[in-house]
């Protein structure tokens, strides 16, 4: 069974929604960390009126889940929904495949070390 990894890039006030939505489409497990940096946009709010000069780090959450292929396409369809706004800060999503996963504790190895 094939395995990938989806981290996510977003503001910091989307995680309880993206949780309940991954949650129900069969996530079971995510790691978030508290970030700070900037896109594109060198961390310019879409309210300046002028580009900035010299980046701006602005708060944000990484967000990692592991998931089998065979629902990839349905998490990241969530993960746009329920992230965007359409305006600066919506975020980036980065998908990678995973050659394996292993539980420390018990010694399984693929999907079912994180099932």
């Amino acid at each position: 069974m094939e395995i990938s990894k989806v981290e996510i890039i977003t503001s910091m006030n989307k995680v309880s929604g993206l949780k309940s939505a991954l949650s129900k489409v069969g996530v079971t497990g995510m790691t978030v960390l508290q970030a700070i940096g900037c896109g594109v946009q060198k961390g310019t709010y879409e309210y300046e009126p002028e580009w900035r000069e010299e980046m701006e780090l602005l708060p944000k959450q990484y967000i990692m889940i592991v998931v089998e292929n065979s629902i990839l396409n349905k998490v990241l369809d969530v993960i746009k929904k329920e992230l965007y706004t359409g305006h600066i800060g919506d975020g980036k999503i980065f998908v990678s495949p995973i050659s394996n996963v292993i539980r420390i504790r018990t010694g399984e190895e693929g999907f079912k070390a994180i099932e």
